[in-house]
C-alpha cells in the first residue's frame, strides 16, 4: 500500500488544546507520527509534525481537515511533502556524531551568536536544537547578577576538534563570551563528581597571600604565588619557599582568616544544586586543610585534600606535614575519589584557575578553567570567565527552573 509523508508546520499564538486538537485529526485517519517538535518564544508557537499517511483519499482528506482545524484554533498551517528517499537520508543522518555548544555570559548579543553559528555553518554542521538555559530578562528591573546562557545541539562530522575549539576560544577572547564545546555522549549527561581547586576558584583569595600579609611578607609571597600560578616555576618549589616565609606567624590568625574567606559568586548555588542532584564534591587544593575543612562544613563538601600546616607552640614553623599537594597529586586524588565512588573518570569534572590545576583539568571528563590565567585557559577543554561558579551548571545542561526549584 502506497504511503505519503508530510511535514506539517503550525505557527501562531500558543494556547491550550492545540496539540490535542491536531493529533486528534491525525489519529482519525490512522496517521503514523514519525517526528514531532515544539518551541515557544514569547507565547508564539512553532509546532511541527512529520507524519506518514495512506496515499489517496486519506492523504487528501487529512490535509483538508488539518487546515480546517488550524483555522478553528486560530493558527497557521503549512504542509510540505517529503520524498521517501529524503526521509531515509534524514534517518541515516541521525547516526552522525553529536555535540553540545554552550554559550554563556552576563548577556548574549547577536554578534556573539552570529560568530559562533558561522563557525558551525562553515564546517557543514547542523544545529538540531537551541535551548535557553537562563531565565527571562526583565527590561525594567536591574539584575544584581546578570547571566545568560543558551545551549546548541549540533550534529555532523568534525575532522579537527582542536581547530574548532581554537576558533571558539578566539571568539571568546574577541567578544567576551564563554563558549564550551562537548561531545554529547552518555558521560556528558551523567557526570557524578565535581572537584574544585580552592584558592581563586571556590574562594576569591589566595589564602597563603593573606597569611603572608599578616606575617609582613605579603609582597614576597604574592610574587612567588603569581609566578607559580602562571606556570613559570614549579609549584612544589614555590610552596616550600612561601611556607618558609610564614615561619613564626601565630596560629590565632587562622580562624579570623577562615571566617572572612570571600566565597566565590555562584559557589553556594552550584554546590547546593549538585548536592540535591546526587553529585559528589571535593576540594583538591594546594592550599591548606585548615581552610579546606572550614569550607567543607560551610558548603557541604564531601572530600578535602590539601596541605597541612605544621604548628608548634602556637606558631607556624614554616613547614608542612605530609606530601605536598601539587598538580600531579590533585590528579591522583581525583582518580582515587572516582574509583572509591565507583565513578568512571569520564563522569568527572575538575574546576581550577592555576597551572597546578591542569593535570586534574585534563584528566577529568570535563575540565573547566575558571577565571583562569591565560596559560591555563589555553590548555583547558572549557573555560568560564564571564560569570560566577554556577556557570558550571549550564555546562551540565541545567535550566534555571531546575536550579531555582531547590534554592
Amino acid at each position: 500500500m502506497a504511503k505519503d509523508i508530510f511535514l506539517l508546520n503550525i505557527s501562531g499564538q500558543d494556547k491550550p488544546g492545540l496539540t490535542s486538537g491536531l493529533t486528534n485529526v491525525l489519529a482519525h485517519y490512522d496517521a503514523k507520527i514519525l517526528d514531532i517538535g515544539q518551541a515557544n518564544i514569547h507565547e508564539t508557537l512553532s509546532l511541527g509534525f512529520l507524519f506518514e499517511i495512506e496515499s489517496g483519499h486519506k492523504s487528501e482528506a487529512v490535509l483538508k481537515d488539518l487546515l480546517f482545524k488550524a483555522y478553528e484554533l486560530g493558527v497557521k498551517a503549512k504542509f510540505k511533502p517529503i520524498a521517501s528517499e529524503d526521509y531515509e537520508k534524514w534517518v541515516g543522518n541521525q547516526g552522525k556524531d553529536r555535540y553540545i555548544i554552550t554559550i554563556l555570559g552576563e548577556k548574549l548579543t547577536a554578534e556573539q551568536i552570529t560568530k559562533v553559528t558561522a563557525v558551525i555553518s562553515e564546517r557543514n554542521l547542523n544545529i538540531d536544537a537551541i535551548k535557553r538555559l537562563t531565565g527571562r530578562i526583565s527590561l525594567v528591573k536591574e539584575d544584581d547578577y546578570p547571566r545568560a546562557s543558551i545551549e546548541l545541539s549540533i550534529r555532523g562530522k568534525i575532522d579537527n576538534k582542536a581547530e574548532l575549539t581554537s576558533k571558539f576560544m578566539q571568539i571568546s577572547h574577541d567578544t567576551g563570551v564563554d563558549i564550551a564545546f562537548q561531545e554529547d555522549n552518555i558521560y556528558r549527561r551523567n557526570r557524578r563528581l565535581v572537584c574544585f581547586d580552592m584558592d581563586s576558584t571556590l574562594i576569591q583569595a589566595e589564602v597563603i597571600d593573606k597569611l603572608a600579609e599578616l606575617a609582613g611578607v605579603g609582597d614576597e609571597v604574592k610574587a612567588i604565588t603569581e609566578s607559580a600560578m602562571n606556570g613559570e616555576i614549579d609549584f612544589s618549589e614555590s610552596f616550600v619557599r612561601r611556607m618558609k616565609l610564614l615561619e613564626g606567624l601565630s596560629e590565632d590568625v587562622l580562624h579570623d582568616v577562615a571566617i572572612n574567606l570571600p566565597i566565590t559568586k555562584g559557589a553556594r548555588r552550584l554546590i547546593s544544586t549538585l548536592k540535591q542532584y546526587g553529585f559528589k564534591t571535593a576540594i583538591l587544593s594546594g592550599g591548606f586543610t585548615y581552610f579546606g575543612h572550614y569550607l567543607q562544613k560551610e558548603l557541604g563538601i564531601d572530600y578535602v585534600y590539601a596541605n597541612q600546616l605544621e604548628i608548634k607552640d602556637g606558631k607556624l614553623t614554616g613547614k608542612h606535614l605530609g606530601e605536598i599537594v601539587d598538580g600531579e597529586k590533585k590528579a591522583v586524588y581525583l582518580r582515587e575519589i572516582a574509583e572509591k565512588e565507583g565513578i568512571d573518570i569520564a563522569q568527572t569534572i575538575a574546576v581550577g584557575d592555576g597551572a597546578n590545576d591542569l593535570p586534574m583539568i585534563n584528566l577529568a571528563g570535563l575540565g573547566i578553567a575558571f577565571h583562569a590565567k591565560p596559560t591555563v585557559k589555553n590548555n583547558a577543554k572549557s573555560a568560564i570567565s564571564s560569570i560566577g561558579l554556577d556557570g558550571v551548571l549550564y555546562l551540565l545542561g541545567y535550566h534555571d527552573r531546575q536550579i531555582d526549584l531547590i534554592e
